[in-house]
């Protein structure tokens, strides 16, 4: 299989909490690459913009207010099933059901702290990787 990329974005609840360290380690423990790193503080428009699919849902607000609420890491993986890879290593949505080891549930404490983000699909990966990399000026 071909070499692909994926964005995870440590998110504010595992920042506040020590776990930016951790959570590379197991990234870096499961044979992924990271091509590019950057930590930065999400304004209102980017959080809005990178999570704009989600806009009109009933968690859509609060996930825009937890999303600005702290500093975040943005990664760039690269490995052989990237996105699938790293969704797998990241676990369920809700920390409560993700299986044991992952990230989510080593470190996330719900549905929205839940640890980190991962792209569901090259698309998705091209436009995140588009609003945190190319259009951020984020601080």
């Amino acid at each position: 299989m071909a070499s692909e990329q994926t964005l995870c974005l440590i998110k504010p609840d595992a920042v506040k909490a020590g776990n930016i360290g951790h959570i590379i380690t197991l990234i870096e423990n499961n044979d992924f690459t990271i091509r590019k790193l950057k930590m930065l503080e999400m304004n209102r428009e980017i959080a809005e913009k990178f999570y704009s699919v989600h806009k009109g849902k009933h968690f859509y607000e609060n996930l825009v207010e937890f999303m600005t609420s702290g500093p975040i890491v943005a990664i760039v993986l690269d490995r052989d099933n990237a996105i699938a890879g790293f969704r797998e290593l990241a676990g369920s949505t809700d920390s409560w059901k993700a299986a044991e080891g992952t990230i989510r549930h080593l470190y996330g404490t719900d549905n929205q702290e839940n640890a980190v983000h991962g792209s569901d699909s090259p698309e998705s990966f091209e436009y995140e990787h588009g609003v945190i990399f190319e259009s951020c000026n984020c601080h």
